[in-house]
């Protein structure tokens, strides 16, 4: 008879032990949903940052092939003000790529540092 109520007790005391670990990893609603909306700003983060790295290889691309065209135009004796004109443009492709991989850098460690901010979010939910 001892052995049968000693079984029982253990049995409810792992039953209890297993509900409290269990109800300690919920997650209210509210804190849920704002788990989620954050997740879906680092994709849409992430999402931005590739699309910007295509469009900085397009015009590295476009400012190689104008530069082809302006060794290719000296070698075919161009006009001066031709020349001018192909210099400054491959100037302000350059100028405008360094201003968009300074942006591209900024936005990594904006992103970067939203991902840690949800991760530690989603550790202090989980421990209330």
């Amino acid at each position: 008879m001892r052995r049968i109520v000693w079984q029982i007790g253990f049995c409810i005391t792992c039953l209890l032990t297993l509900a409290a670990g269990v109800s300690a990893q919920k997650v209210n609603r509210t804190e849920r949903h704002e788990l989620r909306a954050d997740r879906h700003e680092i994709k849409a983060d992430t999402r931005d940052i590739r699309s910007d790295r295509r469009d900085i290889r397009q015009d590295v691309n476009e400012r190689n092939s104008d530069a082809r065209e302006l060794r290719q135009d000296r070698r075919e004796g161009a006009s001066q003000e031709e020349l001018r004109a192909d210099r400054q443009e491959i100037n302000s492709d350059s100028r405008d790529l360094r201003s968009d991989r300074r942006d591209l850098g900024t936005d990594v460690r904006d992103r970067r540092g939203d991902v840690r901010d949800y991760r530690q979010d989603r550790r202090d939910a989980r421990k209330n």
